[in-house]
């Protein structure tokens, strides 16, 4: 993370640019979370045979405590004055939204489109991916004007 720090550093030393810097870790954080979150769902599912509702649950549940671990350390560094316990809260209860979001599309997509026109392993990826695309609007725009607000 280091060198990427170095390369964005370069990208947007201008101070007003701060939240562009910003947006674009968030984004990196996202980025692993996301490879985080399908790595996970397809080792459950397809390799220890988890139920899709359960492997979805845990996958996301580990990408939500990795990513709220990075970006309290690199994207948001300053939250680290503010204490850890309220900060996790709020992105806990978010991401419970985030989650319900996530477990209704994942299911949804699967059963009402993906399912029925690709082989299971594309057709769940798919459902992941419309799911991931979805969430990812309400975590980052609650989490942004509540969990890390004035940052």
């Amino acid at each position: 993370m280091t060198s990427i720090s170095i390369r964005l550093n370069g990208l947007v030393s201008d101070p007003s640019k701060r939240e562009i810097k910003r947006f674009l870790k968030f984004a990196i954080v996202g980025a692993w979370g996301f490879i985080v979150d399908f790595a996970i769902l397809n080792i459950l599912m397809f390799g220890a045979h988890f139920p899709p509702w359960l492997a979805n649950t845990c996958s996301f549940t580990i990408a939500v405590l990795n990513t709220f671990i990075l970006n309290r350390w690199w994207t948001f560094p300053e939250s680290r004055q503010r204490p850890i316990a309220q900060q996790f809260a709020q992105f806990f209860v978010v991401n419970v939204f985030g989650y319900a979001i996530n477990q209704l599309v994942f299911l949804g997509s699967h059963e009402l489109i993906w399912g029925h026109l690709f082989v299971p392993t594309v057709a769940w990826n798919l459902s992941k991916a419309t799911a991931s695309a979805v969430a990812l609007f309400w975590n980052f725009g609650v989490n942004r004007l509540w969990t890390w607000r004035g940052l």
